[in-house]
Formats: C-alpha cells, sequence, structure tokens
C-alpha cells in the first residue's frame, strides 16, 4: 500500500460496449513523462488488483486520464468497467516506460502508430508542445476493426486544432488517419498494409516512429520497420529510429 496513491474518478465516458475511459484526480506530487505508464486499478478482497494503464493525459494537466477495454470476464476490467463519479481508484506513485520521444533520433517527421487501446500514450504525446518544436509533421494512425472503436475520433478531428491554447501550434502540423479493419471507410487496412502500400511512406533517413498496440501488431510492424533499415531504441535512454513500450512486448 506505501507504493500506492488512492485518486477518485471525476469523469467517465463509454465509447461503446467494448471501450471507455475514465478521468481521475491528480496529486500535486506526480510527475510524468508523456508516453509513460502507471501500474492502475482497484480494492479486491482487501488487496491491490492492478494492470498497467498507459497515461493518456499530458503531463501538464491537473488530472489523469486513462483508456481501456472492457472485458466481462476479466479479473480487472471487469470490475473497472462499472465505475462511477467519487469512485476510489488506485495507482503507483511513480510512472515508468520506454515509449518517450526523447529516446528517438532527430527527424523530420514524427508517425504514431496505434492500435485500438494503443492509442492511450498518444494522447498525451499529441499535446506535448516539445513534439510539434522537434518535428515539422506528426502523423497519428489509429487501426480498429470496427468504425465505433475510433474513440477520440472528434477529439481529433475538431476539439484538439482548435485548443484555444495549442490549436495554432498542433493545427498545421498534426495529422490524423484512422483505418479500420472489417467495415467500410474512408480508410481501411491494417498498418502494415499502409506501409506495404505506400500510404505511409517511411523513410529512415527523416522519419521516427512510435509504436503502440497488441503483441501481434508490435512484432509485425517492428519487422517492417526493420526491413526497411529503421533500428529500434535499444533500450530507455538510447536513441533509436523508433521506439515501443517494452514492459508490454511479453505480456
Amino acid at each position: 500500500m506505501a507504493a500506492l496513491v488512492e485518486e477518485k474518478v471525476t469523469e467517465i465516458t463509454h465509447w461503446n460496449d467494448t471501450l471507455f475511459s475514465f478521468k481521475t484526480t491528480r496529486a500535486d506530487a506526480f510527475r510524468f513523462h508523456n508516453g509513460h505508464f502507471v501500474m492502475l486499478g482497484l480494492m479486491v478482497d482487501g488487496k491491490p488488483l492492478l494492470r498497467a494503464y498507459s497515461i493518456a493525459s499530458a503531463n501538464y494537466d491537473d488530472y489523469l486520464e486513462f483508456f481501456s477495454i472492457k472485458v466481462q470476464d476479466g479479473p480487472l476490467t471487469s470490475r473497472l468497467q462499472h465505475l462511477s463519479i467519487g469512485d476510489s481508484v488506485f495507482m503507483s506513485k511513480k510512472s515508468v516506460g520506454t515509449l518517450v520521444a526523447d529516446d528517438l533520433n532527430p527527424g523530420k517527421r514524427l508517425f504514431l502508430l496505434a492500435t485500438g487501446t494503443g492509442l492511450a500514450p498518444f494522447l498525451s504525446i499529441t499535446k506535448d508542445p516539445d513534439v510539434y518544436e522537434r518535428f515539422e509533421r506528426i502523423v497519428l494512425v489509429h487501426c480498429v476493426r470496427q468504425k465505433n472503436e475510433l474513440a477520440y475520433y472528434d477529439y481529433f478531428t475538431k476539439q484538439l486544432p482548435n485548443d484555444e491554447y495549442l490549436g495554432e501550434m498542433i493545427a498545421p502540423k498534426l495529422t490524423y488517419l484512422p483505418t479500420v479493419t472489417r467495415e467500410t471507410f474512408s480508410q481501411q487496412g491494417r498498418i502494415t498494409e499502409l506501409i506495404e502500400n505506400g500510404t505511409l511512406d517511411l523513410d529512415p533517413a527523416t522519419d521516427r516512429v512510435m509504436l503502440c498496440g497488441s503483441q501481434f501488431m508490435l512484432k509485425d510492424v517492428s519487422a517492417a520497420l526493420d526491413m526497411r533499415g529503421f533500428t529500434v531504441s535499444p533500450q530507455q535512454g538510447a536513441q533509436g529510429d523508433y521506439v515501443i513500450e517494452r514492459a508490454f512486448v511479453e505480456q
């Protein structure tokens, strides 16, 4: 318990039957890098039941935000999806992670490639002014199976580009590219297919990439990048052409 902090739920959004987001209070002492994750969960039978959650809010926000799947028989998400305003959640006092922009080599374009709830850390990173100063263009790709899984679609198409404080910086540089694999949509195909057909014209000389998604996605997209001459950041604090969250790879 000494390593955990209790926060209160302040806002909940149910996107569909399988996805939801929630916001919590944030302790004044809590610090993190955009792209980091924490261990988060609930007390069950007097013991903490936790799993790793990427932080979706930016490191300067006065709240914490998380994006989660709903698993009906999941030990944690079967409970977490029924949160109410004012409920308590528990999280580790320290954030960690290797999905940080500081571990990327200098470049001109930054590609953020996500599947499903792997979008979460990129919600944080696309609000980071430092990222827009470092790169000329940021391309966010969110790949899902069905259109109703495109959580935050309105946020990226309407709200973020018109943000009162960051809109002028973000609007001309951020390209949001949602893609769907099992329904007709304006952009269709898996991320690997978009790389292979040239929709994502990735060049290791100028482009840098951050990946977050399922184990299969990380494996397949990493292989596609390796074939094109990209080099992965070998460890935390070491720069490369692309980064992944290493803590999630073996789960």
